[in-house]
C-alpha cells in the first residue's frame, strides 16, 4: 500500500518535473530569440540615426534652418500641435528641429571621441605590450590613475579646461576613454606575444613592426566592436551630462543636454515637451547603441566557445 502509494507519487512529480523543464527550455528560447529580435533591433535604431544626421547635414549645408526674426515671433512653450509637432522652446524655437539638429551633434562628437580614443589607446596598448619593462610601467601607472578617476568629474574638469567646442568636447571624452582601450589591447598583447607563431617569427628575425601589424595586431582587435559601441553609447550620456552643465559646446548649438537644462525650470509649470523628446532621443540612441554591443558581445563569446 505505502509502496504504490510512494510509486505514483513519483510517477507524477516526474512527470510534473518533466513538464516544468519542457516549458522552462521553450521559455528559453523564446526568450533568446526575442532578446536576438531587440539585439537587431539596435542597429535598425542606429541606421535611423545615421540617416537623420546626413539629412539634417544635407538640409543644413542648403541654409535651410537659417533662423531668422520669423522664428522669434512664434509662441514661446506653445504645446505640441500640427504647426510645432513636438511645441516650443521658451524663445520660440521648434523642439522637434532642435532634437534633430542635436542627433546630428551627438553623433559627429561620439564618433570624433571614439575615433580619438581608439587611435591613442590602440598604438600604446600594442607598444607597451609588447616592450613591457620600464616603458610599460610608466603607461599603465598613467593609464590605470586617469582610468580610476570618475568618468563624469573627470570629462567635466577636461572640459572646463580646454573649453566649449565640438573638437572640445570630443578631446574631453577621448581622454576619459582612452584608458579602456590601452588597457584591452596591452592584456590582448602580452597573451598573443607568448603565442608560438610570434616566437616564431622572432626567431626567423621579423622586424618589431612586421610582428606587431602582421601577427598581433589582427588577433588583438576582435573584441574592439563592443568596446567601441558601448563607450559610444556612455560617451552619449556623458556628452548630455556637460551639455546640461554648461560645458559641452557653444549656446547657440542645438545640444539634447542643453536642451534638457533649459527645459528644467519649465517642467514643474506642467511644460513638459521641451524636456521630453530632448531625453527621448538620447534614450533611444543609447539603447540602440547598447544592444549592438549586447549583440557584438554574443557573437564574440559564441566564437571563442566554439
Amino acid at each position: 500500500m505505502n509502496f504504490k502509494f510512494i510509486a505514483i507519487f513519483f510517477c507524477k512529480y516526474w512527470v510534473y518535473f518533466i513538464h516544468n523543464f519542457k516549458q522552462k527550455i521553450l521559455d528559453i528560447k523564446s526568450f533568446n530569440r526575442v532578446g536576438a529580435n531587440i539585439r537587431k533591433a539596435g542597429f535598425l535604431i542606429v541606421l535611423l540615426y545615421l540617416l537623420v544626421v546626413l539629412t539634417m547635414k544635407f538640409l543644413e549645408a542648403n541654409n535651410f534652418f537659417g533662423y531668422s526674426f520669423t522664428t522669434l515671433s512664434n509662441d514661446i512653450f506653445s504645446p505640441p500641435s500640427i504647426n510645432h509637432f513636438c511645441g516650443t522652446d521658451r524663445l520660440g524655437r521648434d523642439v522637434c528641429l532642435r532634437t534633430l539638429q542635436g542627433s546630428s551633434l551627438a553623433i559627429e562628437v561620439v564618433f570624433l571621441a571614439t575615433l580619438f580614443s581608439l587611435s591613442l589607446g590602440l598604438p600604446l596598448g600594442l607598444l607597451s605590450g609588447y616592450f613591457g619593462g620600464f616603458f610599460d610601467k610608466c603607461l599603465s601607472l598613467i593609464m590605470d590613475t586617469i582610468f580610476s578617476i570618475p568618468v563624469i568629474l573627470l570629462s567635466v574638469v577636461v572640459a572646463f579646461v580646454l573649453g566649449k567646442g565640438v573638437l572640445n568636447a570630443a578631446f574631453a571624452l577621448c581622454i576619459v576613454y582612452s584608458p579602456q582601450y590601452f588597457r584591452l589591447i596591452r592584456n590582448q598583447t602580452i597573451l598573443v606575444k607568448s603565442e608560438t607563431y610570434v616566437e616564431a617569427a622572432q626567431v626567423s628575425g621579423a622586424s618589431v613592426k612586421t610582428i606587431i601589424l602582421k601577427y598581433i595586431l589582427p588577433n588583438v582587435i576582435t573584441p574592439l566592436p563592443i568596446l567601441l559601441t558601448l563607450n559610444a553609447a556612455d560617451a552619449v550620456l556623458v556628452l548630455g551630462s556637460l551639455g546640461f552643465l554648461g560645458l559641452g559646446v557653444p549656446a547657440d548649438v542645438p545640444e539634447w543636454g542643453s536642451d534638457l537644462n533649459l527645459a528644467l525650470p519649465a517642467l514643474p509649470t506642467g511644460i513638459w515637451w521641451t524636456a521630453l523628446f530632448p531625453g527621448l532621443a538620447m534614450f533611444f540612441l543609447v539603447l540602440g547603441l547598447s544592444f549592438i554591443g549586447e549583440d557584438l558581445e554574443e557573437i564574440f563569446d559564441s566564437q571563442n566557445y566554439e
